[in-house]
């Protein structure tokens, strides 16, 4: 501990009292009766619920630096919400200029399950068709447009992709 309080922080492993620890794990063997790694492939599964004529776009969710979990403390932390106070649907620049919107609009976005309205922040970081909001933001609950479908081996709910459609607007309402 009184090392951490010095150097605010250690790079594991240290293998005795005073060691600099090592920035690369592995470098020569791993901890395995043979000594190398085993890469498992695995099979590509689809999602459950893909991009259409209809729901054109893929919609991620997922977390902000500034918010994680679902906001219930972070949004909390005036520091961390003046940081980042409304919710942002990301998109690639080139798609918000296909959608012909005003300098002012907001972006309502609708899947099977609902819809959500807000600000939009060009990201030239999202692919193309895609958009991606963080889900911490209770005035637009990302995750109420999700899928609940299952992954068929992990049970896990398929939150973090959804097919949608867009459209800007002016509107206000958040959620419907």
């Amino acid at each position: 501990w009184e090392r951490l309080q010095q150097e605010h922080s250690v790079t594991y492993p240290c293998e005795q009292e005073g060691d600099p620890g090592e920035a690369i794990l592995f470098q020569q063997t791993f901890p395995r009766p043979s000594q190398r790694a085993q890469f498992v492939p695995a099979t590509f599964t689809p999602s459950h619920e893909l991009p259409d004529d209809e729901y054109p776009f893929v919609f991620v969710t997922g977390r902000q630096l500034e918010h994680w979990h679902t906001g219930s403390m972070t949004r909390r932390a005036r520091v961390l919400d003046a940081v980042e106070p409304v919710p942002v649907i990301s998109i690639h620049p080139e798609d918000w200029a296909l959608l012909h919107p005003d300098p002012e609009a907001l972006l309502r976005v609708q899947s099977r399950r609902g819809a959500l309205t807000a600000q939009v922040r060009p990201d030239a970081g999202v692919p193309r068709g895609s958009i991606y909001m963080a889900f911490s933001y209770h005035e637009a609950a990302a995750n109420l447009l999700t899928t609940d479908a299952l992954d068929p081996f992990g049970k896990i709910p398929e939150f973090k992709f959804c097919a949608v459609r867009l459209s800007p607007t002016s509107s206000i309402p958040l959620v419907s």
